[in-house]
C-alpha cells in the first residue's frame, strides 16, 4: 500500500492537491470541492496531534472497518462519515486547500516517528499504517474531484 510517508506519495498528493480549483466538481457524493479539502484535514489533524485516549474504541467498528483503512482495496464511493468529519456548511477553498497542504507537510514530516498514541477511534496503528491510512483516505478524495 502507498504511504504518505514516502516521498515521492507525498510529492504526488501536494501536486494533486495543488491541481484542484474551486470549480471542482465530484465525480460522487454530496461535498462540494471546498468541503472535501476541509473534510481531507480532520484525520491528518486526529494523526498530528496524536493525542493520548483512554478510549478504546469501538469492537465492531475495529473489526468490521479498521483493515480497510490501510489495504490495498479502494473504498467505495458514498461511504458514510462520522459526524465531527462531514462538511455542512460552506468552506472557503483556497483557504481551506493551504490549511490542507500544510497539514499534508506536516504529517509528512512525522515519517521518523515511533511512538504513535492509540487513534481515538481504531485503535493501535503501526507507523506503516498511519501513512498507508492517510494516503488512501486523500487518494479516494482527490479521486473523487478527478485529481
Amino acid at each position: 500500500m502507498k504511504s504518505l510517508f514516502e516521498k515521492a506519495n507525498y510529492e504526488d498528493i501536494l501536486a494533486r492537491i495543488d491541481s484542484l480549483n474551486d470549480s471542482k466538481v465530484g465525480k460522487w457524493g454530496k461535498m462540494n470541492v471546498g468541503q472535501m479539502v476541509w473534510h481531507c484535514q480532520v484525520p491528518l489533524k486526529v494523526a498530528i496531534k496524536n493525542k493520548p485516549t483512554k478510549k478504546a474504541g469501538n469492537i465492531l467498528i475495529k473489526w468490521f472497518f479498521k483493515k480497510s483503512l490501510y489495504n490495498e482495496k479502494p473504498w467505495r464511493k458514498n461511504l458514510p462519515t462520522t459526524s465531527f468529519a462531514r462538511a455542512t456548511e460552506e468552506k472557503n477553498f483556497e483557504e481551506e486547500r493551504k490549511i490542507l497542504q500544510k497539514l499534508v507537510s506536516d504529517f509528512y514530516l512525522l515519517k521518523d516517528k515511533t511512538d504513535w498514541n492509540p487513534h481515538p477511534i481504531f485503535g493501535e496503528f503501526t507507523p506503516d499504517q498511519w501513512g498507508a491510512m492517510q494516503y488512501k483516505h486523500l487518494d479516494h478524495h482527490l479521486r473523487q474531484f478527478g485529481v
